[in-house]
């Protein structure tokens, strides 16, 4: 084997310590109040049938066009690591056959794979959480799922540090007469488009306003919007989605130039933006996708949704100071290897009683209690030969310096109390 030093893939990490505590914290937190909000957890396959992405995120969008992880295996079939879950979602709720059980609330959480160019944010495999509602049309479960989403970055706090922009692309209807201008439009500039933007001018000119490229956005900024192309249905819904976040108290802004990267989105379309992360400003973002389930081979189901990058909202938490802090443990240091039966006992009972403990494995007094004091422990339980015969500890407690005598029987209490 090269002695060379073996490093992550680029584009990949290893989460350790202040950084894997921030990673923790947010999906402890996603989790409990997606459930607060009646989502249930599922889980799907890292890896899916290559159709389920091509098909549902649309052979427009970058990431099916550049960024899948694609690969043959061993028995010839095409399998794709999941760019993102909203598809393997409805693939499963498909698969399942759950379209007769609805609407469901579903929560996610888990790495996801896009082969793009590493940088602050942004990783080859990264995290997202997500939450879905699927088969409901009102207005009201795009308001509700959004509003779930700040409460999560709340409970974060982080939610100052970003806002929620909103827009809506309209119903089937709206969105054909909107391409029509967007293609007379852009069509006038085809030579000074981008390469990816003129084959998506065929494709998809919606795609168009979502480009990051210099030249189309200069572009894009003259370009319609899609208000004056709504059809009566479109606006009623876009105007019961604002109604309804502001009674969740959910506040915002509206960005008519919000379209998402992926095909499948329709009517309301939103993303959470910050400007405390640099370049890589959003944080959270979904909207509507009615279509998807049927390219999943089920019924007509409306549904709607958001994914958030676990590192981007870490970041918000880090930038905030709000990492939490190393859990502090109580240190039991026997004096010598005959007292170490009696140790593991008091290490267990502190264990059973809900108290984070650990005991060194070897050292004596002196080595064990600095490793104590390096580890930051609150606590440290002395056990030598006059402890052991009387059934108690010396408990030092490390933040005051000061040392008392406790029975076993009482350690448990004492500690907790």
């Amino acid at each position: 084997m090269s002695s060379q030093k073996l490093q992550p893939p680029r584009g990949t990490r290893d989460l350790i310590g202040d950084e894997f505590r921030r990673h923790h914290r947010v999906i402890k937190t996603a989790r409990r109040v997606c459930a607060l909000y009646g989502f249930e957890e599922w889980a799907t396959p890292i890896f899916e049938d290559t159709r389920v992405f091509a098909r549902g995120l649309g052979e427009t969008s970058d990431v099916v066009s550049k960024e899948m992880y694609v690969f043959e295996d061993r028995g010839g079939d095409s399998v794709t690591l999941r760019p993102e879950n909203t598809a393997g979602v409805c693939r499963a709720l498909v698969s399942n056959g759950l379209t007769q059980s609805l609407p469901r609330k579903v929560f996610y959480a888990g790495p996801m794979f896009r082969y793009e160019r590493p940088q602050a944010g942004r990783y080859r495999q990264f995290h997202q959480i997500g939450a879905e509602i699927l088969g409901a049309a009102e207005p009201l479960s795009d308001a509700e799922v959004i509003a779930c989403g700040y409460h999560i970055q709340q409970e974060l706090g982080i939610a100052e540090g970003s806002i929620l922009e909103v827009n809506t692309l309209g119903d089937t209807e709206s969105r054909d007469a909107y391409r029509a201008a967007l293609v007379e439009h852009f069509s006038a500039h085809r030579d000074s488009l981008s390469e990816d933007s003129q084959r998506r001018l065929e494709k998809n000119p919606l795609r168009i306003i979502d480009s990051k490229d210099a030249g189309d956005r200069k572009l894009v900024a003259d370009a319609p919007t899609i208000e004056p192309f709504l059809t009566p249905t479109a606006r009623a819904h876009w105007d019961a989605v604002r109604r309804h976040l502001e009674s969740f108290g959910v506040p915002f802004r509206e960005n008519p130039r919000i379209v998402r990267g992926l095909d499948y989105y329709s009517h309301t379309a939103f993303e959470f933006v910050t400007d405390r992360l640099g370049a890589q400003g959003t944080v959270m973002g979904g909207g509507r996708y009615d279509g998807l389930v049927e390219e999943m081979g089920g019924p007509p189901t409306p549904a709607v949704g958001w994914a958030a990058g676990v590192e981007r909202l870490a970041m918000l938490m880090d930038v905030a100071g709000l990492t939490p802090p190393a859990p502090r443990l109580v240190t039991v240091i026997p004096v010598s290897e005959a007292e170490e039966g009696v140790a593991v006992t008091v290490l267990q009972t502190l264990r059973a009683g809900g108290i984070a403990a650990e005991m060194g494995y070897r050292g004596n007094l002196k080595r064990r209690m600095e490793r104590a004091n390096k580890q930051n422990a609150r606590a440290a339980l002395i056990i030598g030969e006059a402890e052991a015969a009387k059934g108690v500890v010396q408990l030092r407690d490390l933040d005051a310096g000061t040392q008392e005598e406790v029975l076993l029987a009482d350690i448990v209490g004492r500690l907790r109390g």
